[in-house]
């Protein structure tokens, strides 16, 4: 046990590098990514700290690239994951009764080492896994990582501080204490920084943790794996299964000892995982804490007062960046027509000047969706847009796959509010416009909360103070990070805690106290000084 009040290094935010021509950073990725392109991994699994093959592999390929092959990992069986969880639980009797300042000190270590020797290395498997730019990545695998172990360190002393009121005669204090029985990490392909923690706060918490990534993320999530295995996270504690997800999910959701589940990914696969523990709900041994951000269909509405360059860059950056391929992302924008005509030229330059490629070339602003099933999904939506007689597209449209998986930025203009594209996830590189009369804006923001499920992400840009003070009161529901005057994506950790309602997700706001608050089970613990020893209560006489 601990022998002191420690205070732990106060958090802050790692500074984003700029990778400009001639930068040490700039160098150091491109050697990284240079050596890890053209060579191949082998990536085991990872239980009861051994690297785990079954000889049954997929090939890893980056999605700006398809036929080249830079590695390979082994898909698990059932006995697999039941040896995930059962080395897990074993492993929980000792990792739940480490003492706290010795968790942080892992996870603290895991952070620095991201920031120094393995930040070239992160970086580089990211551009190469996931397609993205240098700048995408820095902020995603490097900054954003490092930001949420070094905040889930001092969020996780402040839960601890929090303490009931106390007598003279009674000591009052609460325990903080892991849930009891083993975690399910399910992680996306898009943000290495969610993968990395998603199964590291509930482990920081003193809880066990099987992690599933996605197959289009592992070649990242094995550079998660070595830094957490060289910062000393005790074997066990967090074990990797790659495969089949219906297979991993039956088998670890059937174990009695399950109870937690931390998701990203999906709004449809969320749903059918709560049922899922809602129908096996009678064979837990505690009621399974469940945690989800899923979709979004993220939002821009415009007021006539707004400054037109302020919305095309809005527009620009918050649909575009990572080929939107973001929960956050832009992807549908409300338009007043009073300025729709230079908002639409400003973003037309924009996209027209955008460069498209590997991310290689640091002078590509665009590069490939994650894998051929997206590919063909924007496709077949471009398609229809381009064939429909309520759409048009006014810049983008085309696809190409035959080398990487390329979609162009696509702005798709409307005159229907409820056209497809305004309502679905697309979830890539392709936003969809409603141009709306400059005099129905109270009407139009009804429209907006109206229109989607969803419930994660918007902006309203205006420069009538009276017009943000309405978006914000009309769009209270809409959006569970809402912007002012800004892009709807960009979330940081410790500065803007991050998650959605309605089928967003449950809103446990990753990057802050109340997301750990989940994976905690608090114990009251009441001491008093001088027992009675009579059961006469005074009004008894």
């Amino acid at each position: 046990m601990g022998k002191g009040f420690f205070n732990v290094p106060i958090a802050v935010n790692e500074p984003v590098k700029s990778y400009a021509p001639g930068s040490p950073e700039r160098e150091a990725v491109l050697k990284a990514y240079k050596e890890m392109y053209n060579s191949q991994v082998d990536v085991p699994m990872y239980i009861n700290g051994k690297d785990i093959k079954t000889g049954n592999t997929r090939t890893m390929s980056p999605p700006h690239d398809h036929k080249h092959i830079v590695g390979t990992f082994h898909l698990a069986e059932k006995s697999h994951v039941e040896e995930a969880i059962a080395t897990a639980l074993e492993a929980r009797k000792s990792w739940s009764q480490m003492p706290w300042e010795q968790r942080a000190g892992i996870f603290l270590k895991a952070a620095e080492l991201i920031a120094g020797p393995y930040r070239a290395k992160i970086n580089a498997a990211t551009m190469i896994a996931q397609s993205k730019t240098i700048h995408q990545a820095e902020i995603d695998a490097a900054c954003e990582l490092i930001d949420f172990l070094r905040f889930n360190v001092q969020f996780m002393t402040d839960i601890y501080m929090e303490q009931p009121e106390s007598t003279s005669d009674a000591w009052n204090r609460v325990e903080y204490r892991p849930l009891e029985g083993f975690t399910y990490a399910v992680t996306p392909f898009n943000f290495t920084a969610i993968a990395g923690n998603l199964p590291s706060c509930m482990a920081l918490m003193g809880n066990v943790v099987v992690w599933k990534p996605s197959n289009n993320q592992i070649y990242s999530a094995k550079i998660i794996m070595d830094v957490f295995k060289e910062a000393g996270v005790p074997d066990g504690v967090i074990n990797v299964v790659f495969g089949n997800p219906g297979m991993i999910t039956d088998t670890v959701m059937a174990n009695p000892h399950f109870s937690g589940l931390h998701y990203t990914g999906s709004t449809p696969v969320f749903q059918s995982l709560w049922k899922q523990i809602g129908n096996n709900i009678e064979n837990y041994k505690t009621y399974p804490r469940i945690v989800g951000e899923t979709g979004g269909k993220d939002f821009i509405i415009a007021h006539k007062s707004a400054n037109t360059k302020q919305v095309a860059t809005a527009i620009s950056r918050g649909a575009f960046e990572f080929q939107g391929q973001k929960c956050s992302a832009a992807s549908r924008a409300y338009i007043p027509n009073n300025i729709w005509e230079d908002v639409k030229k400003y973003v037309v330059e924009d996209v027209k000047s955008f460069k498209m490629g590997s991310p290689e070339d640091m002078t590509n602003f665009i590069t490939a969706v994650i894998n051929e099933g997206s590919f063909d999904k924007l496709a077949k939506y471009i398609d229809e847009a381009k064939a429909a007689s309520d759409a048009e597209i006014i810049v983008g449209g085309g696809y190409d796959k035959s080398k990487g998986y390329f979609i162009e930025p696509t702005v798709i203009v409307t005159t229907n509010p409820k056209y497809e594209t305004m309502c679905t996830e697309l979830f890539g590189p392709v936003i969809t416009i409603y141009v709306y009369d400059e005099n129905k804006y109270s009407e139009t923001l009804k429209l907006v909360d109206e229109t989607s499920e969803y419930a994660l992400t918007g902006a309203v840009l205006a420069t009538d103070r009276y017009a943000i003070v309405e978006a914000t009161n009309a769009l209270q529901n809409s959006a569970g990070n809402f912007y002012i005057n800004d892009k709807p994506t960009g979330a940081v950790v410790g500065q803007q805690p991050f998650g959605g309602a309605r089928a967003s997700g449950t809103n446990d706001k990753a990057g802050s106290a109340q997301n750990l608050m989940r994976w905690v089970s608090p114990r009251l613990i009441k001491e008093t000084f001088v027992t009675p020893v009579d059961y006469r209560y005074p009004f008894l006489g």
